[in-house]
């Protein structure tokens, strides 16, 4: 009997092992597959009676109507991402797969945008999944109707995600969008970045907690048995020779290099038609404190011609704004700064948690002082690993630190000189490696997009399921992850030392990042036709905009320049006073449900499960635009400027009528024929508020002085349907960002120049 019972036990120990080893090395997984596209365009009617009721909006207005302004969305990922993939886990209480032929069907029936790309992070990418990609783009296009005036523009892409601990050797993320999508003017392979995430995606201990979680939700194990497949693939690939020419790689290898200089050269080796959009450089989730673009326009690793355009707010947060504080101080090593006006450092917060803990278990004040001072010590050394220096730490202990409070639906633990502001206004003028060259500066068109990672493009349309069109995790999946990553320990009256070198997954801030998230911004182009081409060449003359997700038409120009009136997006030199004129108007409010041409282009369940059965459905009232803001902004001269003396924000303010939709305005500098300097200018149209996903990010309670003492995080849980479910939603208001308008200063001729 003994020897039964034994024999079963060494069974049982061997199949265990045999689990556990096949889930590891990926056997028991499965690979994502691409899906299935809906084959339905949207009816010509439909769009024909789109681009009439924009047409009477525009005259109505006075704005013109020779080009048609579109929306699309030019920064989504499904679940070929291996983070999308890691939020699909039923762990996170995700959805599972969301594959590429979601992201056509969202954009066409659900969002029913004009035009929109893939940009899956190239770093998880194989060629089998690339090849998949570009297949269903194809699918997507070749569903659209006529191709001259097609529904749908699909372009394909991919984000090139850099991460590094250092601001010197950070320089963010890009997405590259390919105008072309035949197999003879597409790179064989996505070019992806090495750094924490190259890294952190092939680093075997990642594989541990992933197997654990496989057997303890054993009934859900396929979907992480799946992820472990997919990691091993990725980790599988050898990485491609960085001194091969492009076209003489084998198909099998990982193209990845460390610098935007690198990137463009191997797009230059190419030669096709691309677009390189940074997005999300304020994000501090994923940008070491202290960034700054200064150091972009040195070495090459800025590209005046494929780099044209930059991402202000996506559902990942604004990044719009500079402010002269900083979450470390410019030592070597770097200190904790003291807090200023609006804004405590989350260093300065770390120690105040500890102080407060250690006087209330009963230590005197002169200890409780060193432990606070041990503890912002320990929040800086440990670089992205801060919060898990604090043990037991909750979102609720760090009331606002480390975020803009002023800012508008702001990145999470913003990061000022990441931020577009502080792009337009810095130049290279004494920068080390960079030169002098006037041109050497960075002269953006603004859009906004996405960042999707449940392949919904689009989602702004209705401030609706913080949980599904946002990329807002559960409260209870965040309660998970801490305790699985130790990061759900007790409180302690003293910090913890972290070497930043064992952090392997971006770690803490979920409860709170969770406030951060939003339903994400759209791109629009003033375009001369709805075609590929149409778009593309709007993308190319920078007459573009961004909004934080609804259907704002925002018109912008330069009324004098020498060559007659130009639009947002140019660049002028002259030397009399510009004058400008802005028209806007606000969006159409939305009805409820989905429109008949949606129900009938996808499956009831299907329309369910994707659109999460609200589509975009426009009404014939417009929302009220409240006011039009112009920011000025004139480029650094030498490094010695003070870059917050440069920003001026807003420089002017018009309120707009109460009693209309639209809004027109004209304005002229006066300033700038004596001011001897470029210029640059661009508008915000900002409708009145309305309900907004985290349009108050914290929900704070203030004392008399303004001061946050209490935070109420967002923390939508479940799939709920809403009822029962927090949305998240503060009144804030919904707005478009122009293009930049680059006026450059033209020097006057005078007897002492001529001699």
């Amino acid at each position: 009997m003994g020897r039964k019972i034994a024999s079963v036990a060494a069974l049982l120990v061997v199949a265990a092992v045999g689990y556990g080893l096949a889930a590891i090395y990926g056997v028991l997984g499965r690979m994502e597959t691409p899906g299935t596209i809906a084959r339905k365009p949207l009816p010509e009617d439909w769009i024909a009676g789109e681009r009439s009721a924009q047409e009477r909006a525009a005259r109505a207005i006075g704005a013109e109507t020779q080009k048609e302004i579109l929306f699309g969305d030019l920064h989504v990922h499904t679940t070929y991402s291996m983070d999308a993939f890691l939020m699909s886990l039923p762990l996170m209480q995700g959805e599972g797969t969301h594959p590429p032929a979601d992201a056509c069907d969202f954009a066409r029936y659900c969002a029913e945008l004009d035009f929109f790309s893939l940009n899956d992070h190239a770093e998880s990418l194989t060629p089998k999944m690339w090849s998949e990609i570009k297949d269903s783009i194809r699918q997507c296009n070749a569903v659209a109707g006529n191709p001259d005036s097609p529904d749908l523009v699909a372009f394909l892409g991919w984000e090139w995600t850099q991460m590094a601990d250092a601001p010197q050797n950070h320089y963010g993320h890009k997405n590259v969008v390919l105008r072309d999508t035949e197999e003879d003017r597409t790179p064989a392979r996505p070019i992806a970045a090495l750094g924490n995430g190259y890294r952190a995606m092939r680093d075997p201990r990642g594989n541990l907690p992933l197997f654990a979680l496989s057997v303890r939700d054993f009934a859900n194990r396929q979907r992480y048995l799946d992820l472990l497949t997919l990691r091993d693939a990725v980790m599988d690939m050898p990485l491609c020779d960085p001194k091969t020419p492009v076209r003489e790689l084998p198909a099998s290898c990982s193209e990845a290099v460390a610098t935007p200089r690198e990137l463009f050269e191997k797009l230059d080796d190419w030669g096709f038609a691309s677009l390189v959009i940074p997005h999300g450089n304020a994000w501090g989730n994923t940008s070491p404190a202290g960034i700054d673009w200064e150091r972009q326009l040195a070495g090459g690793q800025h590209d005046p011609k494929r780099q044209t355009l930059i991402e202000v707010y996506s559902g990942h947060g604004n990044s719009e704004q500079y402010r002269p504080w900083r979450h470390l101080t410019d030592d070597s090593p770097p200190g904790c700064p003291e807090p200023s006006d609006g804004f405590t450092p989350d260093c300065q917060q770390a120690g105040e948690i500890i102080r407060k803990r250690c006087l209330a278990a009963g230590f005197d004040a002169g200890e409780c002082e060193a432990r606070a001072a041990e503890a912002r010590h320990n929040f800086v050394a440990a670089a992205r690993g801060g919060l898990l220096t604090i043990p037991g730490e909750h979102a609720e202990d760090w009331l606002d630190s480390g975020q803009c409070t002023d800012c508008f639906e702001p990145a999470f633990r913003y990061r000022p000189g990441g931020s577009v502001q502080n792009a337009l206004a810095v130049s290279g003028a004494g920068v080390p490696g960079a030169t002098d060259d006037p041109e050497q500066r960075f002269r953006f068109g603004l859009i906004a997009s996405s960042d999707n990672h449940t392949a919904r493009p689009g989602t702004g349309y209705k401030e609706f399921r913080a949980r599904g069109m946002t990329d807002t995790p559960s409260a209870t999946a965040v309660q998970e992850l801490r305790s699985l990553l130790r990061e759900d320990s007790e409180p302690q009256p003293e910090s913890t030392a972290v070497d930043p070198a064992d952090v392997i997954w971006l770690p803490g801030g979920g409860e709170r990042l969770a406030s951060f998230f939003y339903t994400g911004g759209l791109a629009a182009v003033h375009a001369e036709g709805r075609d590929r081409q149409s778009i593309w060449q709007a993308l190319e003359r920078k007459e573009v905009y961004g909004t934080s997700g609804p259907r704002l038409l925002l018109w912008f120009d330069l009324l004098n320049a020498p060559a007659g009136e130009v639009p947002m997006g140019s660049q002028v030199e002259m030397a009399a006073a510009p004058r400008f004129r802005v028209r806007a108007l606000g969006s159409r409010e939305q009805k409820p449900g989905c429109p008949e041409h949606s129900v009938h282009g996808l499956a009831p369940e299907r329309l369910a499960a994707l659109c999460l059965g609200e589509c975009y459905n426009p009404g014939d009232t417009r929302r009220r635009i409240e006011r039009i803001e112009v920011v000025r902004i004139r480029p650094r001269q030498n490094r010695d400027e003070d870059v917050a003396a440069l920003i001026e924000d807003p420089w002017r303010s018009f309120a707009c009528p109460l009693d209309a939709a639209g809004c027109a305005v004209e304005f002229e500098d006066v300033e700038f024929s004596t001011a001897e300097r470029d210029s640059v200018y661009y508008v915000r149209a900002v409708e009145a508020p309305s309900p907004q996903v985290n349009g108050d990010p914290l929900r704070c309670d203030r004392d008399p002085a303004g001061n946050c003492i209490a935070t109420h995080p967002c923390r939508s849980d479940g799939g709920s349907s809403g009822k029962d479910a927090d949305e998240c939603l503060s009144p804030a208001g919904a707005r478009a960002w122009s293009s930049p308008i680059f006026v450059d200063r033209k020097p006057t001729t005078t007897l002492a120049n001529i001699r």
